[in-house]
C-alpha cells in the first residue's frame, strides 16, 4: 500500500517529536550519572555535561561511608516487593468480581471505587487513622494506605472483561469454581496486565517518600528517597572537609556534595533500569488491551 504525502509528513514530523521527547528524558539521566563519576572540581568549573571528567568513583565510596545504605537500599526492596505482592493479590480479587456483569451492585460499587479517586479523607485524617491502629514504625502502615490504586484496579478490571465470555461459560458447564476460574483461566490470560501494574505499584512503592516520613519515625526503617531527601537538606552531615573517617577514602578529597547526590540518584533509578526492559514487551500490550472495554 503506498503511502501519501501527507502521511510521509505525518511520520517524520511524529519521529521528531518523539526523539525530542526521548532527548528530554535521556539527557538528565545521562547527565547525572557524568557528575556521579567527575571529580568535584569539573562540575565546579562546569566541564561535565554528558560524559565524566576526571573519572573517579569517589563519590559512591563517600555515599557508602556516609550512610547506611545497604540498610536503605534493603529497607526499599522489602517496601517494594511485598507492597507489590500485597497491592496485586488485593487488585486482582476486587477486579475480578467487578468485571461479572451478574455481580449484584456492580456499577455503585464500581463508582465507590472511582469516587476515591476524585476524593480523599486528606492527609491528617489518614496519620490519625494509622497512628490509632498502632500501625507508626510498621511497613504495614505504607503497604495498608496503598493497597488498592483505583486506577489500576479499573485497568484489571477492563482487562477481564476483554476476556471472551464463551471461556467463562464453557468452564461453568464444566463446574469450574469461580476462584478455580479466576486462577486457571483469567490470571494466565492475563500476564500482560499482571506484568504492566505491577510495574506500576512497584515504581509508586520505589519512589514512595511523603508516607515513609509520615509513618516511619525510627531512620533505620527509611527508604532510598528518604536517604535522598537528607543529602539535599543536611549536607553537612555527607562534607568531605573535616570528617577524618570520609577523608581517608582514595579521591574523596576532591568530592562535592553535587557529586555525592547524583550517586544516590543513580544508585536510586538502577534498580528500576535493570527491572522495566524484562516487562517492557507487556506494558503497551497491557495498557491496550486493558481498554477494550472501559
Amino acid at each position: 500500500m503506498k503511502i501519501s504525502t501527507g502521511e510521509k509528513a505525518f511520520y517524520v514530523i511524529n519521529n521528531i517529536l518523539l526523539l525530542v521527547i526521548s532527548l528530554t528524558c535521556l539527557l538528565p539521566l545521562l547527565y547525572i550519572v557524568a557528575t556521579s563519576f567527575s571529580s568535584g572540581a569539573a562540575i565546579n568549573a562546569g566541564k561535565v555535561f554528558l560524559w565524566p571528567v576526571d573519572f573517579t568513583a569517589a563519590a559512591y565510596d563517600v555515599l557508602i561511608a556516609s550512610t547506611n545504605l545497604p540498610r536503605y537500599f534493603t529497607n526499599s526492596v522489602v517496601v517494594t516487593l511485598c507492597g507489590t505482592a500485597f497491592s496485586m493479590i488485593f487488585t486482582i480479587l476486587c477486579a475480578y468480581p467487578l468485571s461479572k456483569k451478574y455481580l449484584f451492585s456492580r456499577k455503585k460499587i464500581t463508582f465507590f471505587v472511582v469516587f476515591t479517586m476524585l476524593f480523599s479523607g486528606g492527609v491528617i485524617p489518614s496519620f490519625l487513622l494509622v497512628k490509632s491502629l498502632g500501625l507508626l514504625d510498621s511497613y504495614w502502615a505504607l503497604w495498608l494506605t496503598t493497597l488498592i490504586s483505583p486506577y489500576n484496579m479499573l485497568i484489571m478490571k477492563s482487562f477481564f472483561e476483554s476476556i471472551s465470555d464463551e471461556l467463562n461459560d464453557a468452564a461453568k458447564i464444566d463446574g469450574c469454581s469461580e476462584f478455580r476460574l479466576m486462577a486457571q483461566i483469567y490470571l494466565p490470560l492475563s500476564k500482560a496486565a499482571i506484568a504492566t501494574i505491577s510495574l506500576f505499584y512497584g515504581v509508586a512503592y520505589w519512589n514512595m517518600f511523603l508516607k515513609v516520613l509520615m509513618y516511619i519515625n525510627d531512620t533505620d526503617g527509611y527508604t532510598l528517597p528518604v536517604l535522598i531527601q537528607q543529602m539535599v537538606f543536611q549536607l553537612q552531615q555527607l562534607s568531605v572537609e573535616g570528617n577524618a573517617e570520609l577523608s581517608a577514602i582514595p579521591g574523596a578529597s576532591e568530592v562535592i556534595s553535587e557529586s555525592v547526590k547524583s550517586a544516590g540518584v543513580v544508585v536510586l533509578i538502577i534498580p528500576m533500569l535493570i527491572v522495566y526492559p524484562f516487562l517492557q514487551k507487556y506494558f503497551v500490550k497491557g495498557v491496550m488491551l486493558g481498554s477494550v472495554k472501559g
